[in-house]
């Protein structure tokens, strides 16, 4: 859970809730086809007897269904689009607190995105905003945790994992 900038092309607006709500939808930034096909093998390999498909074994207890165990299949509403890598032209700072939901605009340059995120007061955990500098170690590709506790306190992962 942190700050984790993503990849995506430069017309991306990030959908609402479907349930009528005004706020955004969470979203992974990884693939609904893989995390499907995963859910599906695992929960063959349930029906078929395995007794290794939470890495522990099986025993008698184990007599409900396969989801209350190893949860629902995954719901493609919470899924970023499977974009073409060539499309993932920009830049867009998201909060992983959630699956996911942006914190800024679509931006063409990292730079630019760092920038926002400094003129905005843009959080990077609670009331805590960073530096330009490490804005933009993120957006470079980085990824942050939410916070960080030392001996000075606690900070946002942002700005103590700069240092």
């Amino acid at each position: 859970m942190g700050r984790e900038v993503r990849r995506v092309p430069a017309d991306w607006a990030h959908p609402c809730r479907t349930d009528g709500g005004k706020s955004l939808q969470p979203m992974y930034d990884r693939s609904f086809a893989e995390d499907a096909r995963r859910w599906k093998e695992q929960f063959l390999a349930w029906e078929n007897g395995h007794n290794d498909v939470f890495d522990r074994p099986r025993n008698e207890d184990d007599t409900g269904e396969f989801w209350e165990y190893g949860g629902n299949p995954p719901d493609r509403e919470y899924y970023c689009p499977d974009w073409p890598e060539e499309t993932r032209t920009h830049y867009q700072m998201y909060e992983t607190t959630s699956e996911g939901t942006p914190i800024s605009p679509v931006m063409e340059t990292p730079e630019e995105l760092a920038q926002w995120l400094v003129d905005n007061n843009a959080s990077a955990f609670a009331y805590q905003t960073a530096s330009y500098e490490a804005w933009l170690r993120i957006a470079k590709g980085g990824y942050a945790c939410s916070a960080v506790i030392s001996n000075a306190g606690i900070e946002s992962g942002v700005e103590g994992l700069s240092h």
